[in-house]
């Protein structure tokens, strides 16, 4: 890449393509195993995300769209998941692409996307006595169709990240985190996935930024308290504006769990002085006990 402030690999990334035996085990120690796809989708009319989440044996399911013209944010959570409701399936499952459909007919939504996934970047992080595994991808191409209330399907496509992890974490986990895409002033497609709290040491992290396609990890990155922005090592800066806002709180006799999840757009730069035409993205505050 053009900046030192972005290296182009690190020792403790991996390139298996999943996580070690040892990562994916159901337990390990006194810890269960958290595991999820979660896949965000950034366009010009939309945002929308979904996911699936395993904790041990419980299962957990969630999508939501923000139609960005009206503001309109339509979501739901599901603590008991339907059957096909939300389908998330990998790359290689289905002619090579991956797949994101939604189909709600009480929230009005029926989403059919393919996903055009690439080899992201890997790492495997310790987390308090254990270790979590994570791929991320950046900047992917995501096409289909999108029904709402019932009328006619239209095209989409845009642009998607995608997270992918696996591991014990400890049983308190607090992270901030932000995954986006965007156009450089030089006319570069950009693409990030930046932590604070988790899979984040100086290097080897699931820190990642896209350039043309092209990842390469940044130093250690700071969150403002109220997710407005994201600072770099070198003092370069991404700003952040909330459009709508996902938010949830659930204290479970095991299980607590509190996240504020806003989408938006993004302006600043990237290390190396790369200046956002435009961005959009997602910021995240996320404080579970698990």
């Amino acid at each position: 890449m053009a900046s030192a402030s972005i290296t182009a690999g690190s020792a403790g990334r991996t390139t298996a393509g999943h996580p070690p035996p040892e990562v994916a085990a159901l337990v390990r120690g006194s810890r269960p195993r958290k595991r999820w796809r979660y896949v965000a989708v950034f366009g010009e009319e939309l945002h929308l995300c979904a996911a699936h989440v395993d904790i041990g044996p419980a299962r957990q399911t969630f999508w939501a769209l923000l139609e960005r013209g009206s503001g309109r944010l339509r979501e739901r959570t599901r603590l008991l998941p339907r059957r096909g409701e939300v389908r998330l399936v990998h790359g290689g499952e289905r002619d090579g692409a991956g797949a994101l459909r939604i189909a709600d007919r009480g929230r009005g939504v029926q989403l059919d996307l393919a996903l055009f996934e690439q080899a992201g970047i890997e790492a495997l992080c310790a987390h308090g006595s254990q270790q979590v595994w994570t791929r991320k991808q950046g900047g992917i191409r995501a096409r289909g169709t999108l029904a709402l209330d019932g009328g006619p399907a239209r095209e989409v496509e845009a642009l998607a990240v995608i997270d992918d992890t696996c591991g014990h974490h400890a049983r308190v986990t607090e992270w901030r985190w932000s995954a986006g895409v965007g156009v450089a002033r030089d006319g570069r497609a950009v693409a990030w996935n930046l932590v604070s709290g988790v899979n984040d040491p100086p290097t080897g992290s699931e820190r990642a930024i896209w350039i043309e396609g092209v990842p390469g990890e940044p130093a250690p990155v700071s969150f403002a308290e109220d997710l407005t922005c994201v600072t770099f090592a070198g003092g370069e800066q991404l700003s952040f504006a909330a459009e709508a806002e996902r938010a949830r709180r659930d204290r479970l006799v095991l299980l607590e769990s509190e996240y504020r999840a806003p989408f938006g757009a993004f302006s600043g730069a990237l290390p190396g002085g790369i200046e956002l035409a435009s961005g959009s993205g997602v910021m995240e505050h996320h404080r579970a006990r698990w």
